[in-house]
């Protein structure tokens, strides 16, 4: 398999915050490698604009560090430098007046304008402003916003209605990473691009859908934000969130932004709310190796779960009394990310009940290892009767995306290839996020109401205990968190 790289047309692309973590880590990186698949016109420009005091050698020394530890070897040499003449740099404040008419004078006419807010939220509103009112944006220019996106309802429709005054809803792309990922993109093309799938998919065939979402890193290094957050807010409301309606969707009318959108927005507004007893949270206690949670959050009384288990209904037609089984946290036992679309047992085995119970699964890995496996029955080779296996039908994109998957696009670089495309398929839009906070709040309410207590759980393990009950008293089990 080949991949068929499709050149974007010449743009300007201004980084805020272009000295920053996400800059230097995914941004830039994911940047070059686009440049050197040919995807980025040799005339396109990169501008990095932050507070820290650069000049364009200055930034250029930067992302060429930055290049060399995170963006692969796969390169020449000949290649980063001539990435590095593409870059500049202005020092901009974002709260103030310095630096705009300076950024302004680097971007061209008849080009596509895009602007990355690579800061905080607290900034979107100052930007956005700043962009309109120097005339650096005009009616085609599009902005990318990173999470969250908002804290809570509240702060969302403030944030949405903040960057309305300044951009159109066409022209704001919501990023969330998760939907640039190569087998996402690939679960809709398997369920709406093959007969195979589709009349399967819905509530008589599917017994339950689990997905999880499994990290074994800590807070450590970030446990002040992430205490305000939690793994609902951090993880729950977006990432699983989008998941979820990837899986649960009716097909949209065609392969178009808003067809989509529309779609998953559905799905968000038919969630049923959830019962206290239907959700789990978690906080990893202390081991042999390194402290636990609150050390951690540097907050000895927190009570912000780091793991989230919870049973969600999609009342409509299609999933009508098919549970979805929700799972997220940090040091957990690997690294992994799988949504499990687990089918019904056969009406009735001609087997009888020496065959064992066998269930189709398809497993849909998100990471490390990006790919598809079908679980099919078959008969155990050799004589003897009639004994049967389940086996996988391996669709791993490893072979395909090279050694290690080293070749294949990052999320990120997919979507800001998207972004100067135009195409806002893979971005949530700004009724989609609220809908999402609307039905994520009360759960939250409900946990400070109750005043409840995170269950812990061991560092390495696949949760507390209470979240294999609650896969246990619906007579199911959660899939292995492994690599």
């Amino acid at each position: 398999m080949v991949s068929r790289v499709i050149p974007v047309e010449c743009f300007d692309l201004v980084i805020f915050g272009g000295t920053g973590d996400l800059a230097r880590r995914k941004i830039l990186p994911g940047l070059f490698r686009r440049f050197c698949s040919g995807q980025m016109p040799p005339e396109a420009q990169i501008i990095g604009a932050a507070r820290s005091e650069l000049d364009d050698d200055g930034y250029r020394q930067f992302v060429r560090e930055a290049v060399q530890e995170f963006g692969g070897t796969h390169y020449e040499k000949d290649q980063l430098d001539q990435f590095l003449q593409r870059l500049g740099y202005e020092t901009v404040d974002a709260k103030g007046e310095g630096g705009w008419e300076a950024l302004k004078g680097r971007l061209r006419d008849k080009v596509v304008r895009a602007f990355y807010f690579s800061v905080g939220p607290s900034l979107f509103g100052d930007i956005a402003e700043r962009l309109r009112s120097f005339g650096l944006a005009n009616e085609d220019s599009r902005i990318v916003v990173e999470k969250p996106f908002g804290h809570d309802l509240e702060t969302a429709r403030a944030l949405n209605a903040t960057l309305a005054q300044h951009f159109d809803e066409t022209q704001i792309y919501r990023i969330d990473h998760y939907l640039g990922k190569e087998t996402v993109q690939n679960l809709m093309a398997v369920r709406f691009g093959n007969m195979l799938f589709e009349p399967l998919w819905n509530a008589q065939y599917v017994d339950h859908i689990q997905i999880t979402v499994a990290e074994t890193v800590s807070v450590e290094g970030r446990g002040g934000y992430y205490d305000k957050s939690g793994a609902m807010r951090d993880m729950v409301q977006n990432h699983l969130m989008q998941l979820l309606c990837l899986i649960a969707m009716e097909p949209p009318a065609k392969f178009d932004p808003d067809a989509v959108r529309d779609e998953k927005l559905k799905v968000i507004r038919a969630l049923d709310p959830v019962e206290p007893h239907h959700v789990v949270r978690g906080q990893y206690s202390a081991d042999e190796k390194q402290a636990g949670y609150r050390v951690h959050a540097e907050n000895p009384r927190s009570r912000t779960e780091s793991f989230v288990a919870m049973k969600v209904h999609v009342s409509n037609w299609r999933w009508a009394g098919t549970p979805f089984y929700l799972r997220t946290g940090k040091q957990l036992r690997a690294r992994a990310s799988e949504i499990a679309v687990v089918f019904k047992d056969a009406p009735h085995s001609i087997f009888g009940e020496e065959a064992g119970r066998h269930r189709n699964v398809l497993s849909i890995r998100l990471q490390p290892n990006e790919g598809m496996t079908l679980g099919v029955t078959i008969k155990e080779p050799g004589p003897g009767g009639m004994r049967l296996i389940d086996v996988p039908l391996d669709m791993s994109f490893a072979e395909a995306l090279g050694p290690d998957g080293e070749d294949a696009p990052d999320a990120y670089e997919r979507l800001i290839m998207d972004v100067i495309r135009g195409n806002q398929t893979l971005f949530m839009r700004g009724d989609e996020v609220e809908a999402a906070w609307a039905w994520t709040d009360p759960i939250i309410a409900s946990w400070v109401a109750r005043n409840d207590v995170p269950k812990p759980y061991d560092a390495g393990s696949s949760g507390p205990e209470d979240a294999l009950m609650l896969m246990h008293r619906d007579g199911r089990r959660w899939r292995e968190i492994k690599a």
